[in-house]
C-alpha cells in the first residue's frame, strides 16, 4: 500500500498499461451532443444544461474529487533547503508535438524555483522553443548546446544563461542542434553525450528539465539517458492518447540497455477540457491505465500560456494570481514529494 506522499506504481507494466489504450472506445457524436456550439447549446435548454455541469464539477472538488477522478493525495510542503545538488535529471518527453512540453518545462521549473530548488532548463530542440519561451532569440546566440556537445574546448559553464526568474538557469538551443543527430551516429557512447555534458554542473541544481523534441530519435534517447525521472505532458485528445504505447516502449528499452535507474516520474494531463465529455473520457482511460502515475495535478486550456510566450516568462511571474500558475505549483509540490 502506498503512503499519500508516495504514489502507487501502476499494477501492471507501463508497456501493457499502453497497450490497452488501443482499445479506446469513444463515444458516438449523440452521446457528445453538448461539446460543440449549436443550436441547443445556445437555447435555454442547452444553458441549463451547461450550468448543471458546472455545478456538478465544482461539487466534486469541493468534495476533494479532482479532474482524474480521484481524491486529491495530500502533498506535504516542500522541505527547505541547506544545500543544492545533486541534481535530479527529468526529461520532458512525448514524440507527439503541441502537447505542452515546453510550457510545461518553463512553468515547472520556475514554479520549483519558488520553492527553493534550483533548476537548469536545458533545451534539447532544434526548434529553439523553450529559450524563445524564456525571453532568448536562438538565431542569435554564438553558442548553444550543440557546442557544448561537439566541441570539447566548449565547457557547459560558457553555455548556459542566466534567466528573468531567480534560481533558473537556461541551457539554450537553436538549429544548429539539428546537426548533432546526424553528427553523433559515428561517436563512440553517443547515448550518453548529454550525460557527459551535464556531469560538471550537476552539484549546483537542485533539478535538471530536459525539453526534449517531438520525436524518438537520437537527441531523445540522450536525454532519457541522462535522466533520474520522465515527465509525459499528454494533451487530453485522443490522438496524443495513442501515441503513448510507442513512447512507453523507448522507455523500456532505455531503460533495459542504457538507464536502469530510469522511471516515469508522472504522467501530466494538459489541455484539459472540462466542458467537453472527450476530455474526460481521455482523462479516465488514461487514469485507468497508469493509476497513480497519473499527476493530480492538471493543466486546463487557457489563453494565458500563448501570452507568456509572447512575454518571453513563465505564467507564475506574468500571472501570478492565475489557475495556470496554482496549477504549475501544486505540480511542482508533487513532483519534489516523489
Amino acid at each position: 500500500m502506498s503512503t499519500p506522499n508516495e504514489p502507487a506504481k501502476p499494477s501492471a507494466s507501463a508497456g501493457s498499461a499502453a497497450a490497452s489504450l488501443s482499445q479506446v472506445t469513444i463515444a458516438t457524436p449523440a452521446e457528445h451532443d453538448g461539446d460543440e456550439p449549436s443550436e441547443d447549446t445556445i437555447s435555454s435548454r442547452g444553458r441549463k444544461a451547461k450550468r448543471a455541469k458546472e455545478t456538478k464539477q465544482q461539487e466534486l472538488e469541493r468534495d476533494g474529487i479532482g479532474p482524474t477522478g480521484r481524491p486529491f493525495r495530500e502533498i506535504p510542503d516542500p522541505p527547505p533547503l541547506d544545500r543544492h545538488g545533486p541534481a535530479l535529471v527529468m526529461a520532458m518527453c512525448n514524440q507527439k508535438g503541441g502537447v505542452g512540453k515546453t510550457t510545461s518545462t518553463i512553468n515547472l521549473g520556475a514554479a520549483l524555483a519558488e520553492c527553493g530548488r534550483r533548476v537548469l532548463l536545458v533545451d534539447f530542440d532544434p526548434q529553439g522553443a523553450l529559450s524563445v519561451g524564456l525571453g532568448i532569440q536562438p538565431h542569435e546566440l554564438d553558442q548553444t548546446v550543440y557546442n557544448v556537445i561537439m566541441e570539447r574546448s566548449v565547457g557547459i559553464t560558457d553555455v548556459i544563461r542566466k534567466t528573468r526568474v531567480d534560481g533558473v538557469d537556461l541551457l539554450p538551443s537553436n538549429i544548429d542542434l539539428s546537426a548533432a543527430e546526424v553528427q553523433l551516429v559515428a561517436e563512440v557512447g553517443r547515448e550518453h553525450t548529454l550525460l557527459r555534458v551535464l556531469r560538471p554542473v550537476m552539484n549546483d541544481y537542485d533539478y535538471v528539465l530536459v525539453d526534449c523534441q517531438p520525436s524518438l530519435g537520437l537527441l531523445t534517447v540522450n536525454a532519457l539517458t541522462a535522466a533520474d525521472g520522465v515527465i509525459i505532458p499528454l494533451e487530453c485528445e485522443f490522438f496524443s492518447l495513442r501515441g503513448v504505447a510507442l513512447l512507453i516502449d523507448t522507455i523500456e528499452k532505455v531503460q533495459e540497455r542504457l538507464n536502469p535507474k530510469l522511471d516515469i516520474t508522472g504522467i501530466l494531463a494538459t489541455m484539459y477540457d472540462p466542458r467537453t465529455l472527450h476530455s474526460k473520457e481521455v482523462m479516465a482511460r488514461v487514469v485507468e491505465a497508469f493509476g497513480d502515475t497519473v499527476f493530480d495535478t492538471v493543466i486546463n486550456r487557457t489563453v494565458r500560456f500563448p501570452e507568456t510566450t509572447v512575454a518571453g516568462e513563465p505564467i507564475t511571474t506574468w500571472a501570478p494570481k492565475s489557475a495556470g500558475a496554482a496549477a504549475y505549483r501544486a505540480l511542482a509540490r508533487e513532483v519534489i514529494a516523489r
